[in-house]
C-alpha cells in the first residue's frame, strides 16, 4: 500500500466506546505526529468526544476520494461496516481487534501503535477480498461475510430448493441455509458444518442450518456459476446480509446470489498466514 501524507484517516469504532477511547486518544497522538488528520462522523463523535475533539480529530464523513485509510476499532462487526462503506474503491481497511474472535482484523489492540505507523508509512500488505452480490426484486445488497436465509422464532421448518446456473440440485427440509464467501466461511457457515475456504479461493460455499435429512451436504459453488435459492410455499423466511437484517423471503420467493472478486481492501501484516490465523483463532485442525 501507498505511504498516508495527505487526505483523511477514517475511524469507526464499535457499540462499546468506553473499551475504545484510550486506543482513540492513542490514535490521535499518534495522527498528530505524523501530521494526518483522523475524520469521525458525527455518531463517532457522539460517543467518543461530544465536548471537545481531540487534537488530530476532525468531525466529517469524507467520500472516497478524500479518504486514504480507513481504521476500525471493534470486532468483525465493524470491520465488515467499514469493508461495505468503502467497497468498490482503492481505500484499505485497517482493522484493530476490540472483539471477541476477530478473524479479519490486522492486529490486536496491543499492537496498535506500531501496526499504525506501518499502516502510515504504506508498509502493510494488501488484501483484496470478494463478495456476494444478492439479488431480490427490485434491490440488490453485497454481502462480504455472507447471507443467511433461516425460519423465524416459532416459524415452521422451511423447505428450500436451490439451483446453479439453472441446473436443480435439490430441496432440503432446514431451518435456512448459509451462503458464504471465503472470509466468511470461518463464521455461520463453519457452525453449520461447512467447509473452510482458504482467503484466495474463487467461489462461494451453501450450508444449511439444521437439515431434517441425512444427506444435506455443504456446497463449494464455482465463481461463475449463480446460485437461485427458492422458498417453496409455507412461511415468510428472514433474510440477513453480513449479520444484518435486510427483509424476507417470502412463501414461493426466491434469490439469486453470485461471486464477485476483488470488491474491498483489508490491509495485514506483512508475512501475516491464514493458517496461522485460522490456528490461533480456532485452535488446531485436529489433535
Amino acid at each position: 500500500m501507498s505511504a498516508v501524507r495527505t487526505g483523511y484517516v477514517r475511524v469507526m469504532t464499535h457499540g462499546r466506546p468506553g473499551e475504545t477511547d484510550e486506543a482513540l486518544a492513542a490514535l490521535s497522538a499518534l495522527a498528530v505526529r505524523h501530521g494526518v488528520t483522523l475524520a469521525l462522523d458525527e455518531d463517532e463523535i457522539g460517543k467518543h468526544c461530544p465536548e471537545a475533539l481531540l487534537p488530530g480529530v476532525v468531525c466529517a464523513a469524507p467520500d472516497a476520494a478524500e479518504t486514504r485509510l480507513c481504521v476500525t476499532l471493534g470486532g468483525d462487526g465493524t470491520i465488515l461496516r467499514a469493508l461495505r462503506a468503502f467497497a468498490r474503491t482503492d481505500v484499505p481497511v485497517f482493522a484493530v481487534n476490540f472483539g471477541q474472535v476477530g478473524f479479519l482484523a490486522t492486529v490486536d489492540a496491543d499492537h496498535l501503535e506500531d501496526g499504525f505507523e506501518r499502516a502510515l508509512a504504506g508498509t502493510l500488505d494488501m488484501l483484496r477480498l470478494p463478495a456476494i452480490e444478492l439479488e431480490l426484486p427490485g434491490c440488490r445488497h453485497l454481502a462480504l461475510n455472507d447471507i443467511a436465509v433461516h425460519r423465524r422464532v416459532g416459524g415452521r421448518v422451511a423447505e428450500l430448493a436451490y439451483t446453479v446456473s439453472g441446473e436443480e440440485v435439490g430441496s432440503v427440509r432446514c431451518d435456512g441455509l448459509v451462503v458464504a464467501t471465503p472470509a466468511g466461511s470461518t463464521g455461520y457457515n463453519l457452525a453449520n458444518g461447512g467447509p473452510v475456504l482458504a482467503w484466495g479461493v474463487a467461489g462461494m460455499v451453501v450450508s444449511f442450518i439444521a437439515p431434517h435429512s441425512l444427506s444435506a451436504r455443504a456446497l463449494v459453488i464455482a465463481p461463475d456459476d449463480v446460485l437461485t435459492v427458492h422458498n417453496r410455499p409455507g412461511e415468510a423466511l428472514a433474510l440477513t446480509v453480513d449479520g444484518r437484517p435486510v427483509g424476507e423471503l417470502p412463501p414461493g420467493g426466491g434469490l439469486g446470489a453470485r461471486f464477485v472478486d476483488g470488491v474491498a481492501t483489508l490491509t495485514q501484516m506483512r508475512g501475516s498466514s491464514f493458517y496461522r490465523r485460522l490456528r490461533e483463532k480456532f485452535g488446531a485442525l485436529s489433535r
